[in-house]
């Protein structure tokens, strides 16, 4: 702050003099301009005469030259150059022209006489009867008075800034160690703190100014410690949910070292290849929540999707596990599409998951078949708003692209309906394999775009409905196309 300050007194100082050197040069200038024109109003054409008359008293130029201070100087000259009245002394204009400066106006120039500058006014007048015969009057001075008055203003303006500058100076710098003062006892306690250290910082004995910015960092250190809080739960839970399968995998696989007959050796390998496959599944689970939640509200790889499309890949590559399991898997979309806007690879995923985990829950015989229904639809709603958790309204999206897929296998009531998105929660560990991480993954990338994902009982008690909302692509008119990015919604996990 202080670099600018003294980067502004050396530019107030050249600006100072170039004012006074004006505000000097103005009543001086005016001074000559009206000796110019009162001299040219002695300049008369006489017919017959060879060459103007100008009728000067002796009074007129003692008054002239009755300045104490400065030197005066005049003269009248033909339009030949010839001197007709005046000193001879005063340089005339070289070369010597007719001045482009209307009659009965006054020009200005600089002039030089034995090494001493001079201030010279100049005018035109014109005979009546010949416009190309003129004379040029010109009345110069020295600059004495004006440097006088130049020296005044300066050491009245700016003298006292040699004093006042560095008293300012040192304020300045005692206020800014003042001020800066709290930042630094604040930068210090930042420093000693240990690198797990997230609890919020105090804002008491703190300056108005800078509680803000105590507060936004508290709210950071919350953000932040929230999520590794998330993270450090994740971790565990992962940890206790891949030892199980890796455990049983250890233990299937000390036993087949033991055993001698080929069939048992082949039950023991088939044994550790479901140990493998569960394995592997609960880790791809595990890595795709991990790639939903490091998105941090942001689509990546955003384009425009066919939800329609997609849902139909993904549920005829289930067609086939699920007639293994005599179950009937069917499909229903609109002709013309549903397109959102989103990541396709998480939103595969969202479908495959919630497809997996129909098939597992839902059970069937070749005499009566279990039912998968996939449906995907487009919903208009009529535009309204929501609180967030700030209490502020926000603008909830009117039309969402909906994903439906409803079964006939194991029933849930409404709070089992909310825990299944929940980690690792389970409705029935011991009758259907699984991780219990389908359904928290289905609610993730839901958020991710934007959605929201629920389970929602059937009013027989038999099955459930797996929904999920995802904003509609739309096109704003008269418009580029853009795709609608709505704000996270209330509520959502």
């Amino acid at each position: 702050m202080l670099a600018p300050l003294l980067f502004v007194w050396p530019l107030s100082i050249v600006v100072t003099y170039h004012y006074a050197m004006s505000v000097a040069a103005n009543p001086f200038d005016q001074s000559l301009r009206e000796d110019a024109l009162a001299i040219s109003r002695q300049v008369h054409f006489v017919d017959g005469a060879t060459q103007p008359v100008v009728s000067f008293s002796r009074s007129a130029h003692a008054l002239l030259r009755a300045d104490e201070t400065d030197v005066v100087y005049y003269h009248v000259i033909s339009s030949e150059g010839k001197l007709l009245h005046g000193d001879r002394e005063l340089p005339a204009p070289i070369p010597m022209q007719k001045p482009t400066t209307p009659e009965n106006q006054v020009g200005f120039r600089d002039a030089e006489l034995g090494g001493e500058e001079l201030r010279v006014a100049y005018t035109l007048v014109t005979s009546p009867d010949n416009p190309k015969d003129w004379v040029l009057v010109e009345v110069g001075e020295s600059l004495e008075k004006r440097n006088q008055l130049i020296n005044q203003i300066v050491a009245s303006v700016i003298l006292p800034q040699f004093f006042i500058v560095p008293v300012v100076v040192v304020l300045v710098w005692f206020g800014l160690a003042q001020g800066l003062r709290p930042l630094q006892f604040l930068q210090a306690r930042i420093a000693s703190r240990r690198e797990n250290d997230l609890s919020p910082m105090t804002v008491r004995r703190l300056p108005e100014e800078i509680q803000p910015l105590v507060e936004a960092f508290n709210d950071l250190l919350d953000r932040m410690r929230d999520n590794l809080e998330v993270q450090q739960r994740f971790i565990a839970d992962a940890a206790h949910q891949l030892k199980t399968p890796l455990t049983a995998l250890k233990t299937q696989a000390q036993l087949a070292m033991y055993e001698d007959e080929p069939d048992a050796l082949r039950g023991s390998l088939q044994r550790i290849g479901s140990s493998v496959d569960r394995a592997s599944h609960l880790v791809s689970q595990l890595l795709t929540l991990a790639r939903a939640e490091s998105s941090g509200g942001e689509i990546q790889a955003e384009a425009k999707v066919d939800l329609a499309a997609l849902v139909r890949e993904v549920a005829e590559e289930w067609v086939l596990p699920a007639a293994q399991k005599h179950l009937e898997l069917d499909f229903e979309a609109p002709a013309g599409g549903v397109p959102v806007f989103g990541n396709a690879f998480l939103l595969r995923e969202l479908v495959s998951n919630l497809i997996d985990n129909a098939i597992r829950y839902t059970s069937g015989t070749e005499a009566a078949p279990g039912l998968i229904h996939v449906r995907v639809s487009d919903v208009h709603e009529a535009p309204h708003g929501a609180q967030n958790e700030d209490g502020a309204i926000i603008k909830r999206p009117s039309r969402w692209a909906v994903l439906e897929i409803e079964d006939t296998g194991v029933g849930l009531n409404e709070v089992q309906a909310e825990l299944v998105f929940e980690r690792f929660f389970r409705v029935d560990d011991a009758k259907t394999s699984g991780s219990g991480l389908g359904l928290p993954i289905v609610r993730e990338i839901a958020t991710y775009h934007h959605g929201e994902a629920v389970l929602i009982p059937n009013a027989s008690g038999q099955g459930v409905t797996a929904r999920v909302r995802l904003p509609l692509y739309v096109v704003a008119p008269a418009a580029p196309a853009m795709p609608y990015r709505p704000p996270i919604m209330p509520g959502s996990v």
